[in-house]
């Protein structure tokens, strides 16, 4: 104790000597201040937000208008004193709203960027890079000419006219992808050719916009403009984008597998998201650049990764569109004076400058959309489209205001821009594309993409194949590799461990050289039988648990889509189907399973490769659910890489004589259903690459019927779909699936959907 003392005294007196240096917590009145604020802000742009939603207006449009009215403009005029008093003219204060403001631009850059599509960029790369040239280039000259025109009053600093143009330029270049894919969605028309381009444009406009922003950031912040802060601005942005598009996603994507895999969970997803983007924020504004563009590159990063969570994605625009997004767009209406627009002088000119904003995008868009090939009617849309301004607009203004490129007045004119943008583009929209015609080609795509959506086989992304090494599981690897080499996956092989040990040292360190050595030539064995093509995902596990059913579930709740799994190679217990560990799985397995049971002979040795399966024959038994549809789809999709023949049966019977009327005592009507059936599943056969052959089977026992088929037509691998029925300890599919199980000639797999 006595020592403690001689440690605080000094240190006491030091704090005490220090007097005014403590730094002193946020006073109790600043505190309700800004809490205050948040609250009304919050209320007037959501209320606002909404009406303009009801009214099928862009919500951002309500959420501007709410710090309008907050501001002097209404809340000033009607009630001065008190408006003064809850947003008083305090630097200190003002900063306290503005760290929340500028949160608020960073979230909202991120979530744009989770929403910028690369593949659809490069797809329609030709078009949209046209359509985005356009859009830039006209609009920043004029937009430059009219920075340089414009009277030395709307000037924050009339010496420095070059770097206002040029922000006055930039400003002028940036579209809306927010307000533009929200009007899209609205109308239904996000898929079409026409809104894939105008996003496509959309989003190459906005990513050379935020470059042009940052360099003219640069400029503005260095005071001067000569070739050394153009070249240092410019070259720190292209260092930027190359390091990140290139050795930054490689990086970005092992983090997000990292954390998946060893954290797991919506929350630990979304925080490593946030954290690499605000340190891509703070890198980006270390080197001269502006910050939003190191989140909005993150955001892109980020979304790019299959490791990043859908939920958490959408928990993070939710966030944002629900409170910081509305905070910030409100804080930027407070600081426009609507009065001041109504002096002759500034709507003279403040209606110039939208008319330039206007026309100089409109045509700049139009015009490169008929260089890019489209029609004129496409190409009205376009310009429509481009023309909104919006969120993107505000957060220009915001920069272009904090760095004192902007004085108030101008910032009014420039979010008025933004407002009147945003309130226009949706009815032109509307007008253009009701216009636009769609073609054979883009009907075909639209309608292949809608059975994709409802599509089992295509929402397969991320596999996981627990394995032992024998030949049940190699066979099933082989039916992975197929799948790999039709659909993009993941796949995660795992070496399960019980962590049940012997009690000695000696022979535990014995059983762990085995345990090794097995998992070892297990894990070999599965990855050299699926031959994945060399773009595939492939990762390799050995984890030990309670057991090793706890281990492959655990490892399963981490966003997989698909278990496959072997069944049993050995004598199975009386109260299971296939044995207790994969009956424990399937059962509860938070995704799809895939059983496989090969009939193959028992190899000597507890691994021994089995040869490549040639699959040249397959059959799918169906009865027309969702479960038979999964098999045909499963079936198919290995068949197209094959080249095997898909064979889809359906038995019928006659129902018993009791339950019928003598007219329908005719296997006719049931007949008719059969073959609509069949034809129905073979339809999704054939769009997914594979021969099909249908037959209608007849016979009181469908499982006899199927077996032998399966045996005279010689067929090399049966698929069936299924639901699991719960019976106490086992795996219970029917009777029907269990009797082609046990009895089938050749291998047989069986897939289960939670």
């Amino acid at each position: 104790m006595q020592n403690l003392s001689l440690i605080l005294v000094p240190v006491l007196a030091a704090q005490k000597a220090a007097g005014d240096g403590l730094i002193k917590p946020l006073g109790h009145h600043e505190l309700l201040l800004v809490l205050v604020q948040l609250s009304l802000l919050l209320l007037v742009a959501r209320g606002l937000g909404e009406l303009m939603r009801r009214i099928n207006l862009p919500p951002v449009v309500g959420e501007l208008l709410a710090g309008v009215l907050l501001g002097p403009s209404l809340f000033g005029l009607l009630l001065p004193d008190l408006q003064a008093h809850i947003f008083p003219k305090s630097q200190e204060q003002s900063n306290l709203l503005s760290v929340i403001s500028w949160l608020g631009v960073l979230f909202l850059l991120i979530v744009t960027g989770l929403e910028t599509d690369l593949k659809l960029i490069l797809r329609k790369g030709k078009t949209a890079l046209l359509i985005s040239l356009g859009g830039i280039i006209i609009p920043f000259i004029t937009g430059f000419g009219l920075g340089w025109l414009l009277p030395d009053s709307f000037l924050a600093d009339p010496e420095k006219r070059l770097v206002f143009s040029l922000f006055i330029a930039t400003a002028m270049s940036i579209s809306a992808v927010p307000v533009i894919a929200k009007v899209l969605m609205d109308l239904n028309l996000i898929r079409r050719d026409i809104g894939q381009v105008t996003l496509a444009a959309g989003m190459t406009d906005d990513t050379i916009g935020w470059i042009l922003l940052s360099v003219v950031s640069g400029l503005a912040s260095s005071g001067k403009f000569d070739l050394g802060t153009i070249f240092h601005s410019v070259s720190a942005a292209i260092l930027f984008l190359a390091i990140a598009f290139t050795i930054g996603r490689t990086i970005v994507d092992q983090i997000l597998r990292w954390v998946d895999d060893y954290v797991g969970g919506i929350a630990a997803s979304m925080s490593v998201v946030l954290i690499l983007a605000l340190s891509a924020a703070a890198l980006t504004h270390g080197l001269g650049l502006e910050a939003a563009l190191g989140a909005f590159v993150m955001g892109i990063l980020a979304g790019q990764s299959r490791r990043f969570s859908n939920e958490a994605g959408h928990m993070l625009e939710v966030f944002t569109a629900s409170f910081l997004a509305p905070i910030f767009f409100a804080s930027a209406g407070l600081k426009v004076n609507l009065l001041a627009l109504l002096v002759p002088q500034t709507l003279i000119f403040g209606l110039i400058v939208l008319a330039v904003a206007c026309v100089g995008k409109f045509t700049g868009a139009y015009l490169g959309s008929r260089a890019g090939g489209l029609s004129h009617w496409e190409g009205l849309a376009m310009g429509s489209g481009m023309n909104a301004r919006g969120a993107m607009e505000i957060v220009v203004a915001t920069i272009g205001l904090s760095l004192g490129v902007l004085n108030p007045q101008m910032y009014s004119i420039i979010v008025m821009v933004a407002i009147v943008t945003s309130l226009m583009a949706p009815p032109l929209l509307r007008w253009c594309l009701s216009k636009v015609v769609m073609g054979e080609e883009e009907a075909r795509r639209l309608e292949q993409e809608e059975q994709d959506s409802r599509s089992f086989i295509k929402q397969i992304h991320r596999i996981l194949i627990p394995t032992s090494g024998g030949p049940n599981i190699q066979l099933a690897a082989q039916l992975v590799g197929y799948m790999a080499h039709q659909n993009s996956i993941e796949v995660t092989s795992l070496y399960a461990l019980s962590d049940k040990q012997p009690q000695s040292k000696a022979r535990r360190m014995e059983a762990t050289q085995v345990k090794d050595t097995a998992a070892e030539q297990a894990l070999a064995a599965v990855t050299e039988e699926m031959q994945l093509p060399a773009d595939t995902t492939l990762q390799t596990k050995t984890e030990s648990g309670r057991n090793k059913a706890e281990v492959i579930l655990n490892e399963a709740n981490k966003n997989y889509d698909l278990i496959v799994l072997g069944a049993s190679e050995q004598i199975r217990p009386q109260k299971a189907l296939f044995n207790l560990l994969v009956d424990r799985v399937v059962q509860e397995s938070p995704c799809a399973t895939m059983v496989v049971k090969s009939h193959l002979p028992q190899p000597k040795g507890e691994i021994c490769k089995i040869p490549q399966q040639q699959l040249k024959k397959i059959l799918v038994p169906t009865v027309g659910t969702e479960y038979s549809k999964n098999a045909v789809e499963m079936a198919s999709t290995i068949a197209a890489q094959t080249g095997a023949l898909v064979t889809i049966v359906n038995v019928i019977n006659l129902p018993q004589v009791e339950y019928i009327l003598y007219e329908q005592r005719s296997l006719a009507p049931v007949k008719e259903i059969a073959h609509d059936m069949l034809e129905q599943q073979a339809e999704i056969a054939r769009n997914l690459g594979a021969d099909v052959k249908t037959y209608i089977l007849q016979g009181s026992s469908p499982e006899r019927e199927i077996l032998k088929f399966a045996k005279t037509q010689e067929v090399d691998l049966i698929i069936l779909g299924s639901n699991i029925r719960m019976v106490t300890g086992r795996v219970f599919f029917g009777h029907r699936v269990d009797a082609i199980l046990s009895k089938a000639h050749c291998p047989v797999a069986v897939i289960t959907v939670p």
